[in-house]
């Protein structure tokens, strides 16, 4: 059985959502010790940023008429998408970047959507356990001052669960900047209470989705 694992943040050191989404793997492999992990860091191997725009318009060219460009475009995007669609669970590990959907994570999903098997209503990820490890600078919750501003999380969710059909758990960590911006020193402590909630619902998240995985192909059986 494999786990895939995609991660954003554009920190490979001292980033929350690696930290936590690392909180969950172990979880899942703990049950599951012999099983694959694939990973993919959009960090340290970014989707190139014309991919996109390239492979949609070659859905427009007849195959025999695409450019070399768009024929590695769509060689690009199927690959990605063979990760996902041969993957029992997915974990999809993310910071809040200025209110909005990370840049590198954005430009995956719009690529992953110009392959056929992930295009609107082809739902791949029915049947599949995936969790959304998300990290925010700050709080936005209700009653908060920035409450409204979170423009990633419900869209990110809205792909994962609405668009490709996933079983989709969420994980979320606030108030991360708290340890390092002044203004926020008095949020430390509940900073630390959230941290250690998400590794909590982390480590959760991960044997759930180790378990869904022996129930889905045990149904199949």
């Amino acid at each position: 059985m494999t786990l895939f694992r995609l991660d954003s943040s554009i920190r490979t050191e001292g980033s929350v959502s690696r930290e936590v989404a690392d909180t969950l793997e172990r979880a899942y492999l703990e049950a599951h010790p012999s099983d694959t992990v694939v990973r993919r860091d959009l960090a340290t191997d970014p989707v190139p940023a014309d991919a996109w725009p390239t492979a949609a318009l070659a859905g427009f060219t007849p195959e025999d008429q695409r450019s070399p460009e768009q024929r590695a475009a769509v060689g690009l995007a199927a690959r990605l998408a063979d990760e996902v669609v041969e993957a029992d669970a997915v974990v999809v590990a993310t910071p809040l970047y200025n209110f909005g959907v990370a840049q590198q994570l954005k430009m995956w999903i719009d690529l992953m959507i110009t392959d056929p098997r992930f295009a609107p209503g082809t739902s791949p990820l029915a049947g599949k356990p995936v969790t959304l490890v998300i990290a925010r600078g700050g709080g936005y919750g209700e009653g908060t001052p920035r409450a409204g501003w979170d423009h990633a999380t419900g869209w990110i969710v809205r792909i994962l669960a609405d668009v490709w059909g996933g079983d989709v758990t969420l994980v979320e960590a606030e108030l991360t900047l708290a340890d390092t911006v002044p203004a926020m020193a008095e949020l430390r402590p509940l900073a630390g209470e959230i941290r250690a909630r998400a590794h909590q619902l982390a480590g959760s998240a991960g044997a759930d989705m180790a378990r869904a995985v022996v129930e889905s192909l045990t149904s199949v059986a």
